[in-house]
């Protein structure tokens, strides 16, 4: 009986869930037959980078697209630690302010290592 019950606390998940592929595929199929599906020249042009491919997508790209890549997503998550960390600062005390010093610190000696190392400058 209790396994049962186990199941039953799990009963709107699964609805959700066959609700939610449900709409997904609805909204796929209503797309396909609705929209028209004859691009034209415009449409199949280059675009964002102003000029049509010129070799395979497979091609090899130089490692600090990547390095500068890497960075955003870690300054950016950075940010978004220190929000919560700005909001709780009064009660955390001392502790939370010196460990949030630690992080920031050492980000910015990775900062530095990519800086001195060549990643951000552009030939």
């Amino acid at each position: 009986m209790a396994s049962s019950e186990f199941l039953l606390a799990y009963l709107p998940i699964v609805i959700f869930l066959v609700v939610a592929s449900g709409l997904s595929l609805a909204m796929l199929i209503a797309s396909l037959i609705v929209a028209r599906q004859n691009p034209d020249a415009q449409k199949n042009a280059a675009y964002e980078c102003g000029f049509d491919a010129f070799e395979e997508a497979r091609s090899k790209f130089d490692v600090r697209f990547y390095l500068v890549a890497i960075l955003f997503i870690i300054f950016d998550l950075e940010i978004a630690f220190l929000f919560p960390w700005a909001v709780s600062l009064g009660t955390i005390g001392l502790f939370g302010f010196w460990s949030m010093m630690l992080f920031l610190g050492i980000l910015t000696i990775g900062f530095i290592y990519e800086w001195k190392k060549g990643a951000l400058d552009w030939e």
